[in-house]
């Protein structure tokens, strides 16, 4: 078979291969949350019909001229696949939506963690250990901030996943946040007198004996809320009736996690990103919204795709130009093949 029929259908495979991942960032182009996908080509192997040489002299007479290598290619592969994570516009749809003001992601899981995972940032080593723990809790990160409560007080994404972040040591007017949920140490502003901090699945407390002086509990069925909001600092607080009367608590503040390689995070589907053991993510840690270099949330915003269309039609036309000149080489092949078989005639 002609090598010219080798490279066209492997140019076909490739090309092909660009137009799914365009045709699925075309799709997604209203997608809250979606990071458009760009695609990059690469040679394949060579076959070698003449080595590179150098030419050959004595006493310092050339005898014979140098060579360069010739070489036959096979075509074109799949180079790249990489995910755009710049942000895009953040549209405003009101409610207990909240949208992340830079990078970073919220933390959610489609189980309920029987332990907390514990994040700290105080060395080298706990960033290591922060890292491990949290790639092992199987998390999935998101860009969608579209939350509500359930039927048992957590408070969940629009996939049902339980949303992760840390709990306040009073439900009112809290000083410290991460700390556990038996803690009320309020000197420590890190949560924690190691600077520690405890992720949990945020959760309305106990109905029972509650005291909005002490944190609350987490055991026992959740008191309902008549309404809830999210703050730009991630605080999330709630209106509850107690006694006849209106109070406002506090449930908790969202974690946001930061990768030290965000591209190296894995699409998981219905928006979410996953990142396991042994991945190219690095470190991963996780801290509170507005503090340090960790953005903001702007409340009641849904962050957009960041498709651009002009730039996917435009790379669409140069695929089907591509693919099509793939197909004319196979064509064009078969002809000459259709040559030699007819000579025998």
């Amino acid at each position: 078979m002609l090598r010219a029929m080798d490279s066209g259908v492997a140019g076909l495979r490739s090309h092909q291969n660009k137009l799914d991942v365009i045709s699925n960032n075309i799709a997604n182009v209203n997608t809250f949350g979606f990071k458009a996908q760009s695609y990059s080509f690469k040679d394949t192997m060579y076959q070698t019909s003449n080595a590179s040489a150098t030419g050959k002299a004595t006493s310092g007479v050339a005898k014979s001229g140098g060579i360069n290598g010739a070489q036959y290619g096979y075509g074109s592969l799949t180079g790249s696949i990489a995910t755009d994570f710049t942000s895009s516009t953040p549209s405003y749809v009101g409610g207990f939506n909240a949208s992340i003001n830079g990078s970073g992601f919220f933390i959610t899981n489609s189980g309920n963690l029987a332990n907390p995972v514990t994040v700290d940032t105080s060395s080298a080593t706990a960033i290591v250990k922060t890292t491990k723990d949290m790639k092992e809790a199987n998390f999935s990160y998101t860009r969608v901030g579209q939350f509500n409560i359930d039927s048992n007080g957590y408070v969940v994404d629009a996939n049902g996943n339980f949303v992760y972040g840390f709990r306040p040591n009073t439900l009112t007017d809290p000083t410290a946040y991460g700390a556990g949920e038996t803690s009320t140490d309020t000197n420590d502003t890190n949560g924690a007198s190691s600077g520690a901090k405890e992720l949990y699945a945020l959760r309305a407390p106990d109905y029972k004996d509650l005291d909005v002086s002490a944190a609350g509990k987490y055991e026992a069925e959740a008191i309902q809320m008549k309404s809830v909001e999210i703050g730009n600092d991630g605080v999330i607080k709630g209106i509850i009736e107690d006694k006849g009367e209106e109070k406002s608590i506090i449930l908790g503040k969202v974690a946001i996690a930061s990768f030290q390689n965000q591209e190296g995070l894995m699409k998981g589907g219905n928006n979410t990103f996953n990142a396991s053991t042994g991945d190219n993510t690095g470190h991963v840690t996780a801290t509170e919204p507005g503090v340090g270099a960790t953005p903001t949330l702007m409340a009641g915003y849904l962050e957009a795709s960041n498709v651009d269309l002009a730039k996917e039609f435009s790379d669409m036309i140069t695929t089907q130009r591509g693919f099509q000149a793939n197909s004319k080489i196979i064509t064009v092949s078969d002809e000459i093949l259709q040559e030699l078989v007819n000579m025998k005639r």
